[in-house]
C-alpha cells in the first residue's frame, strides 16, 4: 500500500475521493437536501452520476452494472425514504452475491436518540439495513470516512461478494477537516483447500464413471477451469439460474440452466459423483427439492458457511473456485464419456429438453425467434416473470458469464429494466435485452425515461399475460377464488413513446426476433409489447378485452 496522505477537505469530498481511489467512475443516485456535498465533489474527481427516476431503480441499475462489469456497483441516496427506496435492491444483490454498495447520509452526530422531527428522520436508519446486507456501518468522524470505504471494498471484493450499506452523518458531509486518505487494500492471494481434502476429492472422482457438475454464480470467474474439469472427467454440466452462461450451453457436455426439472434431480441422484461449484443448493433453484446426493458430493465454495448449506457434502473444498478447480483438474484421472456414462448423460439431456419444452411451451416460439436475433455476446436482463424462468432460462443458449441477469434469491419484481440500463452502461458495446412481464414492468417503468435520456439502444420486451400470471395459476391450483391478479394494462407502446422511447407491438411470437434486431440498432430504447398465450393469459387478457 502507498503511504497515506492528509489534506483539508469536506466529508463529501473525502467520500468521493475514496470512491475514485477504488476505481469508481459511475454511480447511481438522486441528489437531495442532505447529500449535496457528495454531488458537489463528483465532477472534480471523475465520477459520473446516473440519475434514475426512483432509488429502487438506482439499486437495480447498480446491481446490473456490477454483474456486467465485475466491479462494485455504487448507489448514493439521501436520508430516510430515499435510502429505504433502495432497500429491496440491496437485499436482492446480497442474496445473489453481487457486490453493491449503498451510501446514504444519516441523522447528524449528536442527534437526539428519540428524534426531534428533523427532515427524513428515521429511528435508526443503519439498523434497517443490518438485516438486509452483510455489513451495515455508520461512521462517526470525518477521519473514519476513507477507511470505511476501503474496508467496505475489501470485504466486497474478497471472498464471497455481498452488498453493504455505509452511512455518513449528514453534518459530516459538509464539515471541513484534515483527512488522511486510505489506499485500496491489496487483494489477498486465492484461498486454497487443504491438500488432504483435495486428495479425498480425487479418490471419490477417480472411482466415478458418471459425473455431474453443478455450476452456480460463484463460478463466474472460473469458466475456463469449469470447462477443463468437465472435459477431463467427461462430466455433464448443469447450471443454476445465476450460473447460466458460466459453462457454454452449446458445449456437447452442457445440460443447460435450471435445476427445477425431474431429469436433473434424477441425474444428480444416479450419478457416481456430483461436483457443485459456487452454489448454495438453494430451494429457489431446486424447486422440487434438493437431490439426495450427499454421500457422493464434492462442494467447492469460497464461503465456508455456504459449503455446508442445505446439504452436507462428502468432501468440502473451501477455496477460490478457479484455483481449486485447476488444482483438482491436475490430479484427477482423465476419461472419456462412453458406455454407461454416455447413456446416462443422453438420458438426462433428452429428459431435460422434453421437460423444458413442456414447461415453456407458451414461450417456445418467441424464445426461438429471439435466439435467432441475439449476437453471441448478448446480455439478458430478466425480471421475475414467467417468460423469464419458464421461457428464457431454459430456452436461450448463452455462452459467457453474467449473460443472464435474474433476481433469484430474494426474488424481487421490477429488476429487469434498471438492471439492463446498468449493464448497458457497464458494457456499452454489448447488446443488452430486457425481458419483463406486464406486472413487473410497472414497478420500475419510470426508468424508461432514464434509458431514453441516456440514448441507449435497449430492447425492452414486455410479455403481457394480463397481470400476475404465476399467482393467478397458483390460486387456481389451490382451488381458491381468483382475484386481485388481473391488471388493466396501459398501452405499453404509447407509454414507452411518451417517455422518449420507440414503441412497437408484435402480433406474432415469431416476429419477436426481428423487432429485437431492429431495436438493437436503434437510437434509443424500444418498448416491444408482446401479448402472451397460455393458461393465465387466456383468463386475464380475455377479461381485459371484454
Amino acid at each position: 500500500m502507498t503511504t497515506p496522505t492528509a489534506a483539508t477537505m469536506t466529508g463529501g469530498e473525502a467520500l468521493v475521493r475514496a470512491l475514485a481511489a477504488h476505481g469508481v467512475d459511475t454511480v447511481f443516485g438522486i441528489p437531495g437536501t442532505h447529500n449535496l456535498a457528495v454531488f458537489a465533489a463528483m465532477p472534480a474527481h471523475g465520477i459520473r452520476n446516473v440519475t434514475p427516476r426512483h432509488e429502487q431503480g438506482a439499486g437495480y441499475a447498480a446491481d446490473g452494472y456490477s454483474r456486467a462489469s465485475g466491479r462494485v456497483g455504487v448507489v448514493i441516496t439521501t436520508t430516510g425514504p430515499a435510502a429505504l427506496n433502495a432497500a429491496a435492491a440491496l437485499a436482492q444483490a446480497n442474496s445473489d452475491s453481487v457486490p453493491t454498495l449503498l451510501i446514504a447520509p444519516g441523522m447528524p452526530t449528536g442527534h437526539p436518540s428519540h428524534g426531534n422531527g428533523l427532515l427524513h428522520e428515521l429511528k435508526n436508519q443503519r439498523a434497517v439495513f443490518s438485516g438486509l446486507v452483510t455489513e451495515s456501518h455508520r461512521v462517526e468522524s470525518l477521519q473514519e470516512i476513507p477507511g470505511a470505504v476501503a474496508q467496505a471494498f475489501a470485504r466486497m471484493t474478497a471472498g464471497r461478494p455481498r452488498s453493504e450499506y455505509l452511512e455518513v452523518p449528514l453534518d459530516l458531509l459538509d464539515a471541513v477537516g484534515e483527512i488522511t486518505l486510505v489506499a485500496p487494500v491489496p487483494a489477498p492471494a486465492p484461498i486454497m483447500p487443504a491438500a488432504a481434502e483435495l486428495d479425498s476429492a480425487r479418490v471419490l472422482l477417480d472411482g466415478a464413471e458418471r459425473v455431474l457438475l453443478v455450476v452456480g454464480g460463484g463460478a463466474r470467474a472460473a469458466t475456463g477451469e469449469v470447462q477443463a474439469l468437465a472435459e477431463k472427467l467427461g462430466a455433464g454440466v448443469a447450471t443454476t439460474t445465476n450460473g447460466k452462461g458460466n459453462f457454454d450451453e452449446r458445449h456437447p457436455l452442457a445440460l443447460g440452466a435450471g435445476l427445477q426439472h425431474p431429469s436433473i434431480v434424477a441425474a444428480a441422484e444416479s450419478a457416481d459423483a456430483v461436483i457443485a461449484v459456487g452454489t448454495e443448493f438453494a430451494p429457489s433453484d431446486w424447486w422440487i427439492g434438493v437431490p439426495d446426493c450427499a454421500a457422493k458430493l464434492v462442494r467447492v465454495d469460497i464461503d465456508p458457511a455456504a459449503v455446508v448449506t442445505n446439504i452436507t457434502p462428502s468432501v468440502a473444498l473451501v477455496g477460490d473456485a478457479a484455483a481449486t478447480l485447476a488444482a483438482l483438474t491436475e490430479v484427477v484421472v482423465e476419461r472419456d464419456r462412453s458406455g454407461a456414462s454416455a447413456a446416462w448423460f443422453e438420458r438426462a439431456l433428452a429428459g431435460v429438453r422434453e421437460e423444458r419444452a413442456a414447461e415453456g411451451e407458451t414461450w417456445l416460439a418467441a424464445m426461438q425467434s429471439l435466439a435467432e436475433a441475439l449476437p453471441d455476446d448478448a446480455i439478458i436482463a430478466a425480471d421475475n416473470a414467467m417468460v423469464a424462468y419458464y421461457g428464457a432460462l431454459g430456452q436461450l443458449q448463452l455462452s459467457r458469464p453474467n449473460a443472464f441477469m435474474f433476481p433469484t434469491g430474494v426474488g424481487t419484481l421490477g429488476f429487469g429494466l434498471p438492471a439492463g440500463i446498468g449493464a448497458k452502461l457497464a458494457q456499452p458495446d454489448a447488446p443488452v435485452v430486457v425481458i419483463q412481464g406486464d406486472g413487473g414492468i410497472m414497478f420500475t417503468v419510470q426508468e424508461l425515461a432514464t434509458a431514453a435520456e441516456l440514448g441507449i439502444a435497449l430492447p425492452v420486451i414486455i410479455s403481457d399475460n394480463g397481470g400476475y400470471g404465476e399467482i393467478r395459476n397458483e390460486m387456481a391450483d389451490r382451488d381458491e377464488p381468483i382475484h386481485s391478479v388481473a391488471l388493466g394494462g396501459p398501452d405499453f407502446v404509447q407509454l414507452g413513446q411518451s417517455l422518449g422511447c420507440h414503441g412497437v407491438r408484435v402480433d406474432r411470437d415469431d416476429q419477436l426476433g426481428e423487432a429485437v434486431r431492429e431495436a438493437l440498432a436503434a437510437d434509443r430504447p424500444t418498448v416491444i409489447h408482446l401479448r402472451e398465450g397460455g393458461r393465465a393469459a387466456a383468463d386475464m387478457l380475455a377479461s381485459r378485452d371484454a
